[in-house]
């Protein structure tokens, strides 16, 4: 089989706010490059990326979906591999995940909404991962809707250079079709679902050729602005520019990330999308486009470079572990490069394990299509694994590399859960271990103090649907409590403290003595920070691990109330052992202990997690709304205005916000709305802290 040119390949996806379309645009996206036959639609439950009931039921995206599509385009069969990620803040690690494997991403905004909190967090999380992105204005037939608001508002927020493509003509219930700039014609669409080639090419409407005249000129003159033989041919004669030299320029601008070409449309009516298909062809970069993938020689640290190559050795990533009824465990792998054969090895580069890949499949949603091999700049599902977690590289075993990792927020609220009878029990914990090993942002732990499960995720969406999972897909029934915050522990200053750790109990003892300085790491530092500085062998070196080991473990459970520290540092300065008596175990014990000595003389401070909050509201509520985040011990950060109505900013304890959806639409009868995502930790105020330290110990002397 002759190797496949790479240069054919798009690896995209589609990333937006909630209800800007981006599943309805997928669903189209399906239907016009042949792969459904029928257009499904979000709101009748009927979208073929939308597979879960959950998502079903409620019209939302949860989980990514993957598709691979081919589409023609300027003589060549183009294939693209999809994916259709969520647009809710709760499900943020499917588009962290998605984006970074992804070569190119159609950001899509909704026509009247524009830019929206969400599009602001997936927009910066691409600028991480360097993804070159075009953008697509969509539900161009809402009432207030306006293509240019929007080019403008990404250039205000973003500092993008968003050049329009196309015009739209007419808009509202008026929108007919399209002006694209490049080719000087018009395409006017009609709306049905039945047939592929809904549009036909016309001349420019009167009205509209000297606006869409100065619009090209623009076009044109920022495009030759990044392209200096465009330039020179500018300056001569811009009407000697030909399409073709300016879908070069175009392209080379897009994937250098120096301009976001704007397209627009409704995907809903059917309008507009084969453009878009034709320019993510023309303007995203193909796995040859975009830098070789780096990563370390885990061997001898030294930085290594894979070419996205069938010659290059095998490397590639799993970004997503899925749990699949038909054939078990699934890893989503992206391959950067060389060739994966069914049934072969690789190299698990964290775990430093063999993992025999057993089949390997091509993806349609929740689809699988078997496949002999895969190669550079594919995405496929891997089978047949046993130990791989979200963010592996997998690799040749003569050839390891680690690619970089990835990074996942911490969850933020929590939920205790215990399951109704005994025989859940059982299901609980394996139920529970597979949606955390699927979802890094979903945690499981054991309250040392009550013995309670607490389940612990993004917001309460996402712990909302956790436990919708556990009934259907697991058959699990749980009784839940009332979501809690997770607050977390903090030093602020650094303290010196002697710990001596003794015990007799006939025959041998136990003995450890520590003398060690605890204290805040140092900024942006997670985790324990451990220095030895114990001189002349007062304390064997082989100890000096299990003091370690000590205060990792002690993190887990802060002094103060019994949540979890995210950072310290400890130095450990000196102290003695005894022949006989000391072994291991007596300085893990004597460093848990002198933890839970020094930390509260350390000041230790209750972190809670403060959110960002934007409402969009009418001018007359405005009033109302500021009043009542101010009651919740919110700080307004901004104000703005957007079309009629009133953009409120406000950086708001979480603990604050349970409920507030409710609340708000009480306060606007039901026409304000809002958004919510983490913003960072912030010490707790002291009479909330006392609240807090107060309830822990409350809860402790209940179970004693």
């Amino acid at each position: 089989m002759a190797a496949r040119d790479l240069h054919y390949t798009r690896n995209i996806g589609i990333m937006a706010h909630i209800d800007a379309g981006k599943t309805t645009t997928s669903e189209r996206i399906l239907f016009y490059t042949g792969k459904t036959h029928k257009i499904g639609e979000v709101h009748e439950g009927g979208a073929t990326m939308d597979w879960m009931v959950q998502e079903q039921e409620r019209g939302i995206t949860i989980t990514s979906a993957a598709t691979t599509a081919f589409w023609h385009y300027k003589d060549h069969q183009y294939q693209i591999n999809l994916i259709d990620t969520p647009g809710h803040v709760d499900f943020t690690v499917e588009v962290e995940r998605s984006l970074r494997v992804l070569d190119g991403a159609i950001a899509t905004f909704c026509a009247v909404g524009g830019v929206e909190p969400q599009s602001e967090t997936v927009w910066r999380q691409a600028d991480k991962y360097n993804v070159p992105r075009i953008g697509y204005v969509n539900k161009m037939d809402r009432t207030g809707a306006d293509f240019f608001a929007v080019c403008a508002q990404i250039k205000e927020h973003f500092g993008a250079t968003a050049l329009p493509v196309v015009l739209p003509i007419g808009s509202e219930d008026k929108f007919e079709g399209l002006v694209d700039l490049i080719y000087n014609n018009a395409i006017y669409y009609f709306d049905d679902k039945t047939v592929r080639d809904n549009f036909e090419l016309r001349e420019i409407p009167e009205n509209m050729k000297a606006e869409a005249a100065e619009w090209r000129a623009k076009l044109i003159e920022e495009v030759a602005a990044t392209d200096d033989v465009l330039m020179e041919k500018f300056f001569e004669d811009p009407d000697s520019i030909t399409a073709d030299e300016l879908l070069a320029a175009i392209r080379k601008a897009t994937i250098s990330m120096q301009i976001v070409p704007m397209l627009c449309g409704s995907s809903f009516h059917n309008k507009g999308v084969q453009k878009l298909l034709d320019y993510v062809m023309a303007f995203l970069p193909s796995p040859l486009d975009v830098p070789a993938v780096e990563g370390t020689n885990p061997k001898t640290e030294e930085p290594e470079v894979r070419q996205a190559s069938e010659d290059e050795p095998f490397c590639g990533l799993a970004f997503k572990i899925a749990t699949d009824p038909f054939v078990g465990r699934l890893a989503f792998v992206r391959v950067y490069s060389g060739k994966l054969d069914a049934g072969s090895y690789v190299l698990n580069a964290r775990s430093g394990k063999r993992e025999r890949i057993s089949r390997i499949y091509q993806m349609h949603a929740n689809k699988q299509n078997p496949l002999e091999s895969v190669s550079a700049g594919d995405i496929c599902a891997a089978v047949g694994f046993k130990e791989i977690r979200t963010g592996d590289t997998l690799c040749a075993e003569n050839a390891p590399i680690v690619l970089e990792q990835m990074t996942f927020p911490e969850p933020v609220i929590g939920l205790a859960v215990e399951p109704k009878t005994q025989k859940d029990l059982d299901k609980l914990g394996i139920a529970l271990a597979k949606l955390a090993e699927e979802d890094p942002t979903f945690t499981v732990h054991t309250d040392e103090d009550s013995g309670q499960t607490v389940i612990s995720g993004m917001g309460e969406l996402h712990l909302d649907i956790i436990v919708d999972r556990l009934r259907r897909e697991f058959g699990v029934e749980i009784n839940q409590g009332a979501p809690q915050v997770n607050y977390k522990e903090a030093l602020t200053k650094t303290v010196q403290h002697r710990e001596v750790f003794k015990k007799q109990t006939g025959g041998r003892g136990k003995f450890a003595d520590i003398i060690f300085e605890i204290g805040p790491a140092e900024e942006g530092k997670m985790g324990l920070t451990f220095v030895d500085e114990v001189k002349g062998g007062n304390i064997p070196k082989e100890f000096i691990p299990s003091v370690q080991k000590g205060f990792e473990a002690a993190m887990a459970n802060g002094a103060l109330a019994g949540y979890q520290m995210d950072s310290m540092k400890v130095t450990l300065k000196d102290g003695s052992f005894h022949p006989v008596d000391s072994d291991q175990l007596s300085f893990e014990i004597a460093a848990r202990n002198g933890y839970r000595a020094a930390a509260p003389k350390a000041g230790s401070i209750i972190m809670e997690p403060i959110m960002s909050v934007e409402v969009v509201t009418p001018e007359e509520n405005m009033g109302d709304i500021i009043g009542d985040l101010n009651k919740r011990r919110g700080q307004i950060t901004g104000m703005e205005s957007k079309g009629t109505a009133r953009v409120v900013k406000a950086k708001v304890p979480l603990s604050e916000m349970f409920g507030y959806v409710t609340v708000l639409r009480t306060i606007s009868s039901g026409r304000a709305t809002s958004s919510m995502e983490f913003s960072h930790f912030e010490e707790v105020p002291a009479g909330l802290a006392k609240e807090i330290i107060e309830k822990a110990s409350g809860k402790r002397k209940d179970i004693e």
